[in-house]
This record gives C-alpha cells, sequence and structure tokens, in this order.
C-alpha cells in the first residue's frame, strides 16, 4: 500500500511555537504496520507546557506522546517511540486492536536545529519538493531538493532500504486552477476544497468571476497566461479548463503545456477537442505533449448536469493523481 505524506503546517507551527520561546518537539509518525490510525507521516506538535497541535494517532496515543515529548524536550535528544498491541502501555492508551507504530520525537533547537527547520519551512513557503531525512540512531540530518525523483512523483515518506534513515517528502500543496468561472466552476471548486485542493479561479469577465457567485474563493481577472505566469504552475498543480472558448482556453493550454502541471483537462466534445489538437500541432507541440491534455474533460461515467460533470472531472484529477499511467 502506498504511504502518504500527512504534514499539513506542523513544521511552521513548530518553528513559532520554538521561536517564542515555548519549545517546540516534532512527532512524526515514521513506521505502521497492521490498523495504525494514521499514515507515515502523520505530525504532532507539542510544547513545554504541553499544548499540542495535529495527530499521530487520531487520539489514541496522544496522551502519552505528549508526555514523552516533554521528557525529549527537557533532554535535548530524539526520542524513538513504538506502540503496539503486544505492549501493555499501548493498550492503556487505546490504540486500535492490531495497530503498531513508530513515532519519532525531535526537539526543535537541539535534535533539531532552528536553522534546518527555518531552512525547511523557506522551501515549504516558496512550493519547493523538499526532503528531509534523519538516521533515527545517528541522529544525522539533512535536506534536499535533488534525488528523490521517485519519493516526489509518489508523495512517499519512508525509510530507506538500511532501515535508519527516515525520508519525510514535504510537497507543496495539492493546487486546482480552474480557468472559465462556468456553472460547472461552481460546483467544481467545492468539491476541490474538500478533496484537499488550493482552489484559484480565472476568468476576466468580470461578471462571470463575481464574488457573489464564488463566496470566498481566490478570483484571477487577468488573462489566464498572463494569471498563470503570475501563480505558476508546478507538478503539484492540477489545470482544467472550461470557458470552451479558444481565445480563453489556448493561451493558459499553451502555458501549461511548456510546464508541468500534472493534469490539464479541456471542456468540449470530441470534435471540438480535435480542432484544439489542430491548433495546437501548428503552434509546434508534438504529440506527446498534446496527448497530456484530457479532453474532453472528466470521466465518461455519462454525467449530464454541471455538477455531474464536475464530479467527472474531480474524479479524472484523483485518479491522474493517486494512479498516473
Amino acid at each position: 500500500m502506498r504511504t502518504e505524506t500527512v504534514f499539513e503546517n506542523m513544521p511552521e507551527l513548530a518553528l513559532d511555537w520554538h521561536l517564542a520561546g515555548k519549545g517546540a518537539v516534532l512527532a512524526t509518525v515514521v513506521e505502521t504496520w497492521g490498523s495504525a490510525p494514521r499514515r507515515i507521516g502523520g505530525q504532532l506538535v507539542i510544547n513545554k507546557d504541553g499544548e499540542m497541535q495535529g495527530s499521530v494517532s487520531g487520539g489514541c496515543v496522544e496522551g502519552a506522546v505528549v508526555l514523552e515529548a516533554i521528557d525529549a524536550l527537557e533532554a535535548g535528544t530524539h526520542k524513538l517511540l513504538e506502540y503496539g498491541v503486544s505492549d501493555q502501555d499501548a493498550f492503556s492508551v487505546g490504540l486500535a486492536c492490531g495497530g503498531t507504530i513508530r513515532i519519532l520525537l525531535e526537539p526543535v533547537g537541539t535534535a533539531l536545529s532552528q536553522d534546518m527547520l527555518q531552512r525547511l519551512v523557506d522551501h515549504r513557503a516558496a512550493r519547493r519538493s523538499v526532503a528531509y531525512w534523519v538516521n533515527v540512531n545517528t541522529a544525522e540530518r539533512s535536506l534536499s531538493i535533488e534525488g528523490h525523483a521517485e519519493r516526489f512523483r509518489m508523495d512517499k515518506s519512508g525509510f530507506e532500504a538500511d532501515g535508519e534513515t527516515f525520508v519525510a517528502i514535504h510537497n507543496p500543496p495539492l493546487r486546482m486552477v480552474v480557468v472559465g468561472a462556468v456553472h460547472i466552476a461552481q460546483a467544481l471548486v467545492p468539491m476541490a476544497r474538500i478533496a484537499g485542493f488550493d482552489p484559484v479561479i480565472i476568468d476576466p469577465r468580470a461578471s462571470f468571476g463575481s464574488d457573489e457567485r464564488f463566496p470566498g474563493e481566490t478570483i484571477l481577472e487577468d488573462w489566464p497566461d498572463e494569471a498563470l505566469e503570475q501563480l505558476g504552475v508546478d507538478a503539484r498543480t492540477a489545470l482544467v479548463l472550461l470557458t470552451h472558448d479558444p481565445k480563453l482556453d489556448d493561451p493558459a493550454l499553451i502555458y501549461a503545456l511548456k510546464s508541468d502541471p500534472f493534469y490539464i483537462g479541456a471542456l468540449g466534445s470530441s470534435r471540438t477537442h480535435a480542432k484544439r489538437v489542430e491548433r495546437m500541432k501548428e503552434l509546434g507541440f508534438m504529440d506527446a505533449d498534446i496527448d497530456r491534455i484530457h479532453g474532453p474533460i472528466g470521466l465518461n461515467i455519462g454525467a449530464a448536469t454541471p455538477s455531474e460533470i464536475a464530479v467527472s472531472i474531480m474524479a479524472q484529477v484523483l485518479q491522474t493523481l493517486r494512479r498516473p499511467s
């Protein structure tokens, strides 16, 4: 089973607490067996007063981890914890039957230096994929933005073959850029947000991209290619083109084909898509580039209404992300 990074904003909170003088310990799930309730990469941050944010077990062992974390903070050293059904302490804190987890505790400022944590936070803020690796025996640590292409692509944290080096993959948040503030977008954007994406809507037509139609959402009224240049498009971005108008879709499509979004989808019938393909070929794009476009957009589930089409698009985006061909 594929594991997935679940770091949320815990590194940022740990740095904030440390700089505020509260002390901070990062607790990270580094290994699981059986029915452990949190995936590898789940994190909890604890300060010296016992405050905590995040989760390493969905509530099963947090109380015990907090006590261990405060001890680790006082000692200034990292610590590796293990809870499982064979451990009587695990029963006392309610670990799910059949589940075993290992949790790494890293006090900030001693085990994990402030400088390294700051650099990690800076990489995350810049939407750069970064690997944080730590040897749980020697406590050697490092950051790298290269050399982990497969882990970055699969969003996979875990131990290296030596069984001692844990690699934590910090990828940028998933983002969905929707070009065209149409009815389908009104259904798709909330779905994307529920699925964990940060949605952005692009439409130069003010009457379409209004706050009334998309309350609380980020709406850019620039021309699509200009807006994408401003946003940047990376491997954690899904681009959804819904205007059905070449004047708006094509500039975004051209920009996307020169970039690296993990998903590109464009609304339109098979005939419309065939014309789109011809326009891209005339601009010099190769078949391999054009094949990246999902058109007509969405999984073929017989969708008819705007909401149903949004479901088909969301499903195709997730399929492309989780089961890349």
